[in-house]
């Protein structure tokens, strides 16, 4: 169950309004590393989690990032507020109006005019909040990996938004909200490898003859050594013959088919195979204008 407090987890000062700014926020509200989306994601992985101690965890880290929404939400509401009240009571002329809320080339105007200022669920560039921003698969070793990188990619929108802006009140309050991203990163993490066996993910052992090879399949004179492909920890793999049929085999592929399967695919063949002795006429060889015929 779910009860509201009224009080933000953290305090919100905005110097002054400026919906330009508040549509930049709406990234973290309603964009694919935003804070519904991170509750989203913590929350239905901890429905279906088993071992006690990551569900109360992902709860915890869930719940918190409904607060970090209402944080996001209530700044987005704050920045809006000018522009909002001037536009309901139509204070300005229709073109000084635009120009307010256009701003540098920002879209405001549009989040002024189909959600009155309000916190859409919606990205920066008006793309609707959609569930396929969550990409949980139900495995622990896995779900947790893209957990880390989640709060990861959500600590780099918010750094980004603190760069655009110079209101003190709106950059203190980001800064809390970049650094919660840190907090679970490090949960999540510790979370990971209390896992003994947490890789590779899943439950299967790799091939052990492929697990290790390194295949250097993009050469030239950039080709670089480093602890992704040392001789150590991996088999590096450079002849371009290497690369192909890795198996030991033809590099081919095969299919077995019934007999009645085997006559209609040969017939299909038949039917459709190519005439390599004709040089057609194409409509790009009309196109040129030129009064061709077909050459045998």
């Amino acid at each position: 169950m779910f009860s509201h407090n009224q009080r933000l987890q953290y305090s919100v000062h905005v110097h002054e309004p400026n919906p330009a700014l508040a549509n930049l926020m709406l990234e973290q509200f309603g964009g694919p590393q935003g804070e519904l989306a991170a509750a989203m994601r913590y929350f239905t992985q901890a429905l279906a989690e088993d071992d006690p101690g990551r569900r109360d965890m992902l709860f915890d880290i869930a719940t918190e990032e409904l607060s970090h929404l209402e944080v996001i939400g209530t700044m987005v509401a704050m920045l809006n507020k000018g522009a909002k009240g001037e536009l309901a009571e139509a204070v300005d002329s229709e073109a000084e109006m635009f120009r307010k809320l256009q701003g540098a080339g920002n879209s405001s105007h549009v989040t002024q005019v189909l959600y009155g200022g309000g916190p859409a669920l919606i990205n920066s560039g008006g793309q609707l909040w959609t569930g396929g921003y969550i990409d949980s698969i139900g495995e622990p070793t896995a779900d947790l990996r893209s957990n880390i990188a989640a709060e990861a990619r959500a600590k780099i929108v918010y750094e980004r938004l603190i760069n655009v802006t110079d209101d003190v009140g709106v950059k203190d309050a980001l800064r809390f909200l970049m650094t919660r991203e840190i907090a679970h990163q490090q949960s999540f993490e510790k979370a990971l490898y209390s896992i003994d066996s947490n890789f590779p993910p899943g439950k299967l052992a790799g091939m052990p003859e492929f697990a290790d090879a390194y295949v250097n399949t993009s050469q030239g004179e950039a080709d670089m050594r480093g602890p992704w492909n040392n001789d150590e920890d991996f088999r590096y793999v450079s002849s371009r013959e290497e690369h192909l049929a890795m198996d030991g085999g033809d590099g081919l592929g095969s299919v077995k088919l019934k007999s009645e399967q085997k006559k209609a695919v040969e017939q299909m063949a038949t039917r459709l195979k190519s005439n390599r002795d004709v040089n057609p006429v194409t409509g790009a060889m009309l196109g040129r204008g030129e009064n061709l015929q077909p050459r045998h």
